[in-house]
């Protein structure tokens, strides 16, 4: 996703993901481009200070200057960030594979919504992710800045000299990084780097998304940033207003029906039976919400074409569409085996006090 805001690079994930395991031709050719050889490669500059960061988790601070004789993989993210999800299990498996041969990984959590600068959520949301390696929390964008990034997911790699010789945005070219990594680790003097790939079994958010299909952008629910909104009534801003219900829906398209409030931050659903209804064409659907009260959940249903998703159903729902908003993350609601579609989706919040930010499709 962009600074303003998300997006993810679809472009050659196909070609990336179909490489063969094991390809020494490949890595000396990279290690020309490392070398300077082509412009393909080329270093950028040495490893900013990372002193902008608000806390550490899993370790002390780290520096440049103590980083030095090891390759270091910065990797920007942000919880709720589904691009960033499907790129954690190649970034987890790098970690566990190469960090005993030199490689140091330092994920920058750099929120994009309120609700992620708050360090609890960010502990509970690494354990569950398995994020093991040192976290710099990133709350006041310092590290962004020393940077000048822009994106998340972005990955920076620099070799043990503190040069930055790699970079990327977004999803895919997996390949690509971790030959860099095995390149510049074996640059360093690192013995025994072995040159397959490492295998990772993506499930849940990391489940790469099915691009043949996929017809719907990220989509954010509060004013200003927000698109495709179809209600027969004009968005009134911050101030309760009870919607009708929502006519035909294009592809797409969104509606509100019940009594919301359209925030700078969020969609806030203000008395039970508020409901949101999007046409959409993707085999997942996720939603970043929240309880306005961490204390009060707030139960919700989701209906796939007017009934309940059964077979279709994400993680976070029953066969019957039931959840509960407990949490201030992303949620899974529908994940479709089989062909793919338009459908039309609803969420309805049997409970006042929830926030909805943002749709992602997968």
């Amino acid at each position: 996703m962009y600074d303003d805001r998300r997006t993810a690079d679809r472009e050659g994930v196909a070609a990336m993901m179909s490489m063969p395991p094991t390809r020494p031709g490949l890595l000396r050719s990279l290690a020309h481009r490392l070398a300077g050889d082509a412009d393909v490669l080329p270093v950028e500059g040495h490893l900013p200070s990372f002193d902008g960061a608000t806390e550490w988790l899993n370790g002390e601070p780290l520096s440049p200057e103590a980083l030095r004789g090891r390759v270091v993989l910065v990797d920007f993210w942000t919880y709720t960030c589904i691009n960033w999800l499907r790129t954690l299990p190649y970034v987890r498996a790098w970690d566990a594979k190469y960090r005993d041969l030199g490689l140091t990984v330092i994920g920058v959590h750099t929120p994009e919504f309120g609700f992620e600068h708050d360090i609890a959520n960010i502990v509970a949301q690494s354990l569950t992710f398995g994020v093991e390696y040192a976290i710099a929390v990133d709350n006041n964008y310092g590290v962004w800045e020393a940077f000048a990034n822009h994106f998340w997911p972005a990955v920076y790699i620099t070799d043990a000299e503190g040069r930055i010789r790699y970079h990327h945005f977004g999803e895919g070219e997996y390949a690509t990084q971790e030959m860099v990594v095995q390149q510049l680790l074996i640059e360093a003097g690192a013995d025994g780097v072995d040159q397959d790939l490492a295998s990772v079994e993506p499930a849940g958010f990391e489940v790469p998304a099915d691009w043949r299909t996929l017809r719907s952008p990220e989509t954010y629910l509060a004013y200003g940033r927000s698109a495709g909104f179809a209600s027969r009534e004009h968005a009134r801003f911050d101030t309760p207003h009870t919607y009708p219900e929502p006519p035909h829906l294009g592809l797409n398209e969104w509606a509100p029906s019940g009594t919301w409030t359209l925030a700078q931050h969020a969609a806030v659903v203000n008395e039970p039976g508020g409901r949101i209804a999007f046409r959409f064409q993707a085999r997942d659907v996720n939603l970043v919400m929240g309880p306005s009260a961490r204390a009060r959940p707030v139960r919700f249903r989701v209906l796939l074409d007017g009934n309940a998703p059964g077979g279709a159903r994400g993680f976070d729902v029953d066969e019957e569409g039931n959840g509960i908003l407990a949490d201030q993350r992303l949620y899974q609601l529908i994940r479709q085996p089989g062909s793919i579609g338009e459908r039309r989706f609803e969420i309805e919040f049997l409970d006042a006090g929830a926030e909805a930010y943002c749709f992602t499709f997968g």
